[in-house]
């Protein structure tokens, strides 16, 4: 490894711990505040678009790693020109809410910039046979991307969950680009940057990242499994399995609103994590669980999918089988236990005696 590549990631983790303190300060000086409602996990006021931060930090290492005279990538070129637009719109949704068709329009405008950049999503590998689409897969890469961009804006619902499956991805994912015998830098850069982020976001969360860093977040995720199926010829399967937990809850969730006939577009808090959260009376023991599976379950079988990949299916289904239980066990999708539940305005209650004295830093 080149001696400039660990100063860059040293180098991002900073400047992504101090951007995050500095985006708290002007977070709280212009108001920007995720103040609590029927459908929110937290009971404090918090100071939002913090992801900004470690956008910022992972954009400044890209370019400083481009200026120690490493080549273009398109990789690259995909992360910053669409991540970029996608972190600019959720600021100014954190800012101010944009309507659900001005959001739709930048992330499919980020989304053709991506694919373009990469030179579409032209194959698809699934272990027993490639399907070669050509630029048909672009138009299959498109909703794929949108998805993904929503995904973790879906999951980032409670303290420090986000962020730290954020972290895990990107260093599961330089595992995985290693194994294929890719280069890992933009995984390990991004996972320094979130680390750094993750100090001010973990429970209990002094700094939300909000929509400016959840969809960046699912957006580079996306493109980096993208371009590892096309560039490095990975299977298909290991992208799925590592995000399986924010998969398959936010999938189960959503399908189950739409079948139930909810409003499955409007904000909620129904997803299995949310009201895991509520029956533990805290966000720490469900992020803290949730990493527990991802290292002890998804990661060894997205490992065994790539070594293996003629077995890719058979071991995503594995891997998917007890997250679908638990989502159908902890109520996926259903609004009883909300805010009309007295258990869960006792644990609101508990909750917010549990964090008075980080409301009154707040409010000084």
């Amino acid at each position: 490894m080149p001696l400039d590549v660990p100063l860059i990631l040293l180098g991002g983790f900073a400047l992504s711990w101090f951007g995050s303190a500095a985006m708290r300060r002007y977070a709280l000086s212009r108001a920007m505040l995720d103040v609590p409602n029927e459908r929110s996990s937290h009971v404090v006021p918090t100071p939002r678009g913090g992801g900004v931060a470690f956008v910022f930090s992972f954009l400044i290492g890209l370019l400083v790693f481009r200026f120690c005279g490493h080549a273009d990538s398109s990789l690259r070129i995909a992360m910053a020109l669409g991540g970029g637009i996608v972190t600019l719109v959720g600021f100014r949704d954190d800012r101010k809410s944009l309507s659900i068709r001005a959001k739709f329009f930048w992330h499919l405008l980020a989304s053709v910039i991506a694919l373009v950049a990469l030179g579409g999503w032209s194959t698809l590998a699934l272990g027993v046979l490639d399907v070669r689409w050509g630029w048909w897969g672009f138009f299959v890469g498109l909703p794929f991307l949108i998805w993904a961009i929503n995904l973790f804006n879906f999951m980032d619902g409670i303290d420090g969950l986000a962020i730290s499956e954020a972290v895990f991805l990107a260093l599961a994912s330089a595992l995985v680009i290693t194994m294929a015998g890719g280069s890992a830098f933009e995984s390990l850069l991004l996972a320094a940057a979130c680390l750094g982020f993750a100090f001010l976001n973990w429970p209990p969360a002094k700094l939300f990242m909000g929509d400016a860093g959840s969809g960046f977040l699912g957006f580079v995720y996306a493109v980096i499994a993208l371009d590892s199926t096309a560039a490095l010829e990975t299977t298909v399967w290991p992208w799925l399995i590592l995000p399986a937990v924010f998969v398959i809850d936010a999938s189960y969730t959503l399908l189950c609103r739409f079948l139930t006939g909810q409003r499955w577009y409007e904000a909620h808090c129904s997803h299995a994590y949310q009201h895991a959260a509520r029956r533990f009376n805290g966000h720490r023991p469900v992020t803290i669980a949730t990493q527990f599976v991802n290292v002890c379950w998804l990661l060894p079988l997205a490992c065994a999918a790539q070594h293996w990949p003629r077995l890719g299916a058979l071991l995503t289904f594995f891997a998917w089988l007890p997250l679908l239980y638990l989502a159908r066990y902890f109520k996926a999708g259903n609004c009883k236990g909300n805010a009309g539940d007295p258990a869960f305005r006792e644990d609101q209650r508990l909750a917010a005696q549990a964090t008075a004295s980080r409301s009154a830093e707040l409010r000084a």
